[in-house]
């Protein structure tokens, strides 16, 4: 990962907003490493998706939830293990249930302290988020899926299986017709794949276009991504849709036995072409050297 040298990544819970009755979105104002949190209210408990990098961050989080729960039970989760989601959770203890799938747990446990260290040596603005941090185990933990009930209002947690990480989660909200994705899609921005061999290798590009073909089916009224604006269900379809040329455009040229620095070269551009406005384009290469390595499998 390069260096990250911009804005300080912030949760600003002063740009709160309302989606629909009791369910509320802090939006990540299109800062770089802040995800988009939910809180989801029900008549006895609220529910917080996602905690912010670090623990500072979690603490805003937590104070605007506990200010909105208004003396409802607390829970939390997140959609995946990766830092800016899931690393202010000790700030959580005692004060939420922490619920999260096996397979996130697992990659909590086991992969947390790299990613640490990782996310430590991209700049100053994010080492200091991280100050302090301490990775704590869930409380409950669920295998395949699990139906939360705040209190006339039921929310649907679901491990997608692997995709952009091994532990991905689904978050959605029947009553409302909302759906948390976590980083399985990401509006304005190209598919963010943690492709780092050997130390991490567990992202899997056909995994994840079988999982986005799933929840485009689902036709969700709005949609929360990872990071990135809120839509409808086009944001789906267009993850889709952009997995599927990237996966085309880079097996064709793996079918010629061209090096694989010329398919990036030749991805790359075709990619950008077809998408110039949309950030983050060091992930096109991440997604290229995935898709290479599953074109043997």
């Amino acid at each position: 990962m390069t260096e990250y040298t911009l804005p300080e990544p912030v949760v600003r819970t002063d740009h709160a907003r309302e989606l629909a009755r009791d369910l509320v979105v802090i939006p990540n104002r299109g800062v770089q490493l802040v995800p988009n949190v939910g809180i989801i209210g029900g008549t006895h408990s609220v529910l917080v998706v996602e905690t912010g990098v670090g623990p500072r961050n979690a603490a805003a989080v937590l104070k605007f939830a506990a200010d909105h729960a208004g003396g409802r039970k607390l829970y939390l989760t997140t959609t995946h293990f990766h830092p800016e989601h899931a690393f202010g959770a000790q700030v959580f203890t005692g004060e939420a249930t922490f619920l999260i799938n096996k397979a996130q747990a697992e990659d909590l446990a086991t992969k947390g302290p790299g990613y640490l260290e990782m996310f430590r040596g991209l700049g100053e603005p994010v080492a200091r988020q991280l100050e302090g941090v301490e990775l704590v185990a869930p409380d409950l933990v669920y295998d395949t899926s699990y139906d939360l009930d705040l209190g006339g209002r039921l929310v649907r947690l679901r491990a997608t299986g692997r995709a952009h990480s091994k532990g991905d989660q689904v978050v959605t909200v029947p009553d409302a017709g909302v759906m948390f994705t976590g980083d399985l899609a990401e509006a304005g921005q190209f598919a963010i794949f943690p492709w780092f061999p050997p130390h991490d290798t567990d992202v899997s590009g056909t995994r994840w276009i079988e999982v986005m073909r799933r929840l485009a089916a689902e036709d969700p009224r709005l949609v929360v991504p990872g990071h990135g604006d809120i839509g409808g269900p086009q944001l789906l379809a267009d993850v889709r849709d952009y997995l599927l040329s990237l996966r085309e455009e880079t097996w064709v040229r793996r079918d010629s036995a061209m090096s694989e620095e010329t398919i990036v070269e030749e991805v790359r551009a075709v990619m950008i072409e077809r998408h110039p406005q949309w950030a983050g384009r060091e992930w096109i290469e991440k997604g290229v050297g995935c898709l290479c390595a599953e074109h043997a499998v």
